[in-house]
């Protein structure tokens, strides 16, 4: 399978970071072709400004410069999310990839009641994220991460695409050997796709 996997972790020497790594090993040794993106190590730009904001319906040019990347999301068949979650989101970088690439013409077509699904090539999504809220506190706030990819990123990929979620709460106050444990325990995950 051809997987897409998006990293975003501003520091190469996180938990995060290893956690991305641990995922690609995990699915090459799967034999898994893996794409790799880690956004911040590129230098990706999350801002939509206004002059790309006006093109944003005009397919194909409101990829200008983000070929690349929208050619990635056409050619996965799986896609793997590894962040943190920050004040019960996204990174603003991977937000911003989101609102980037996720454009009109790649994950979507407008239609005309609702938009119609252009990612029909992504059947798993999975997401590999650290909290440092506790578990109890994240359903409080409704869990918006796990809406926005369960409900809004899975509804724009194929029928019945399959959504696995790897999270590690309190990260704060977790021990080295939680942490190991939570790392290995994503390894062994993908290590069976």
């Amino acid at each position: 399978m051809r997987v897409l996997l998006v990293h975003c972790h501003p520091r190469p020497d996180s938990l995060s970071a290893a956690l991305a790594s641990a995922v690609r090993a995990a699915l090459e040794g799967a034999g898994h072709e893996v794409d790799w993106r880690d956004l911040y190590a590129e230098g990706f730009d999350p801002v939509l400004g206004a002059e790309e904001r006006g093109r944003y319906h005009d397919v194909p040019g409101n990829l200008l410069g983000l070929e690349d990347h929208a050619a990635s999301l056409r050619a996965a068949e799986a896609l793997v999310l590894v962040y943190p979650t920050w004040w019960y989101g996204l990174p603003a970088m991977l937000k911003g990839w989101l609102d980037r690439v996720w454009a009109p013409g790649v994950a979507f077509h407008l239609g005309a009641g609702a938009i119609e699904p252009g990612l029909k090539n992504i059947r798993r999504l999975a997401v590999v994220t650290t909290y440092g809220s506790p578990w109890w506190l994240l359903l409080y706030f409704g869990r918006p991460d796990r809406k926005l990819i369960g409900r809004g990123l899975r509804r724009l990929c194929a029928p019945g695409c399959r959504l696995d979620w790897h999270a590690l709460t309190r990260m704060d106050g977790r021990s080295p050997a939680e942490c190991a444990a939570f790392l290995r325990r994503v390894e062994h995950a993908f290590a069976r796709w």
